[in-house]
C-alpha cells in the first residue's frame, strides 16, 4: 500500500467519494444490475449533501484512503461505519469501496482494519454488514479479512429482488 494515507474524510472530500463510488459500483454491478440501475443508486446514495451529514455523524467513523499522485493527493477509497443502536452491541459497515485500479493493492484492507479497531476500542463487539449475494469481489474480499455469513434476506433493488448475505466478525 506504497504511498496511501489514511484519514477521517471532511465535507471537502464528497465529490472524490462519490467518483470512488461511481467506479467501484459500475465495476462491481453493471453485470449483476445493469449500469442505469447503478447509475441511479449512486446518484440517490451517493448525493453530496447526503455524503457530507455521513461525514459529520457523531456516531461513527467515515474514513478515506489517499494516494500520491504527482504533487496531489486523490481519494481512491473510503469506508464508514456507524455504531449499532443501544439493544446492538454490532456496529454497523454500511459503505466500503476501492478505486477498482487499487483492488488488491491493500487499500480496502486496511480501511477495514482502521473501522475494526476504531468500533473495537468504543465497545462494539462486533461489525455487522450487507452485502449482494451476487458481489464475487466483495464476498472474497470479506471472507479473506474474516467475515462470516450469520444470515441472508431478500431485498428490493432498483425494482428487483435481490439475495444479500448478511457478514460480521467478531471484533
Amino acid at each position: 500500500m506504497e504511498n496511501v494515507t489514511i484519514r477521517g474524510a471532511t465535507a471537502e472530500d464528497a465529490a472524490a467519494i462519490r467518483r470512488v463510488a461511481r467506479e467501484s459500483w459500475h465495476a462491481t454491478y453493471d453485470d449483476i444490475l445493469g449500469a442505469e440501475a447503478v447509475e441511479s443508486v449512486v446518484d440517490d446514495w451517493y448525493d453530496p449533501d447526503g455524503l457530507e451529514e455521513s461525514i459529520v455523524r457523531d456516531d461513527g467513523r467515515f474514513l478515506v484512503a489517499e494516494a500520491e499522485s504527482g504533487s496531489e493527493a486523490e481519494v481512491v477509497g473510503f469506508a464508514q461505519a456507524v455504531l449499532g443502536d443501544e439493544d446492538d452491541d454490532a456496529a454497523q459497515l454500511p459503505r466500503i469501496y476501492v478505486r477498482p485500479d487499487r483492488w488488491g493493492d491493500g487499500v480496502g484492507s486496511e480501511l477495514l482494519d482502521r473501522i475494526e479497531s476504531w468500533f473495537a476500542d468504543r465497545g462494539a463487539e462486533r461489525l455487522r454488514l450487507i452485502v449482494l449475494a451476487d458481489n464475487e469481489v466483495g464476498n472474497a474480499f470479506y471472507e479473506k479479512c474474516g467475515y462470516r455469513t450469520v444470515g441472508s434476506r431478500e431485498s428490493e433493488f432498483e425494482g428487483e429482488t435481490v439475495t444479500d448475505y448478511v457478514r460480521e466478525k467478531e471484533l
